[in-house]
């Protein structure tokens, strides 16, 4: 029961946030390996990006990868807050009766980890679909698919069953430190907003006031092994499903890096927070919500 009503937390989550997602995307891919100044910018902002994507693409444009976005917040969730329910059900991430940082961190990035090599798939698809677009406004390699089911049989066809977890080097990483700071400062600042007593103990008020907390946490530690990841998921592969822009995670970390500076690793920040802060808020929310339902009906 913890991995279905985690799932569906995280896709209630998803009908609110992909649009921001589709946003971050496209802002992650632009000016890929390109110094500043030397390629042209569709997208000026957070924004102005909404406004060119509606605009150009339509308001469906805005919902690009929607189905995949649903599948693997069911899956990828599910999965990382189920088994991180468990753990905490157990009283593993706790000391003496009190939130232990250390093995919160260590208890969601284990669960981080196996989200992510079970999403893995869906998240490549879900990047594709979403960095197509209008050829005017094009940014980072366009695939051609025609939905969730077309690119994952066309995927499989062309590099077999490996195909599709291209790109899982960097989805560990992204999604274990992501899960490490966002569940571990989400326990701790629950714990935190109950013992200052600012609102009742089971009040809605303190799962959101914990997951606000964790959100602007999460999307600090987050954003560069999220660029990295939209980057190695969208890159063209060869015959053999070899990356023709990067070899592995440090290589397109590096190459970022030596190219773009700093700022090129929080590409879409803004974006960034517009997303994954919202989604991290709601998905907590509604996880830590729905989870006092089930304990008060069982």
């Amino acid at each position: 029961m913890d991995f279905l009503l985690s799932g569906a937390a995280a896709c209630g989550a998803c009908l609110f946030t992909n649009p921001l997602e589709v946003v971050k995307t496209r802002m992650q891919l632009q000016g890929e390996l390109k110094s500043r100044g030397s390629y042209q910018v569709h997208y000026r902002n957070v924004f102005h990006a909404f406004y060119i994507i509606g605009k150009v693409d339509g308001l469906a444009g805005l919902q690009k990868g929607l189905v995949p976005g649903l599948c693997y917040q069911f899956f990828m969730n599910g999965i990382r807050l189920g088994s991180y329910a468990i753990i905490e059900s157990a009283g593993f991430i706790h000391t003496r009766g009190r939130v232990s940082t250390v093995k919160t961190i260590l208890a969601g990035a284990m669960a981080g980890v196996v989200g992510a090599v079970m999403g893995s798939p869906v998240y490549l698809v879900k990047t594709h679909l979403q960095s197509q677009s209008t050829a005017s406004i094009a940014v980072g390699h366009q695939y051609k698919h025609q939905g969730m089911v077309h690119a994952l049989m066309a995927i499989y066809k062309g590099h077999g069953i490996l195909g599709l977890w291209r790109g899982a080097s960097a989805a560990v990483p992204r999604v274990s430190v992501g899960s490490a700071a966002q569940l571990s400062t989400f326990s701790s600042s629950k714990e935190l907003v109950i013992d200052l007593q600012v609102f009742p103990e089971n009040s809605w008020l303190v799962s959101l006031s914990a997951g606000m907390i964790s959100s602007v946490v999460v999307v600090l530690a987050m954003t560069p092994f999220d660029v990295i990841s939209t980057r190695l998921y969208n890159q063209p592969v060869d015959q053999f499903g070899k990356g023709q822009l990067y070899r592995g995670f440090t290589d397109c970390f590096s190459q970022t890096l030596k190219k773009e500076g700093l700022t090129g690793l929080y590409k879409g920040l803004g974006a960034s927070y517009f997303r994954l802060g919202p989604h991290t808020i709601l998905s907590l929310f509604f996880w830590d919500e729905l989870r006092k339902l089930y304990r008060q009906f069982r």
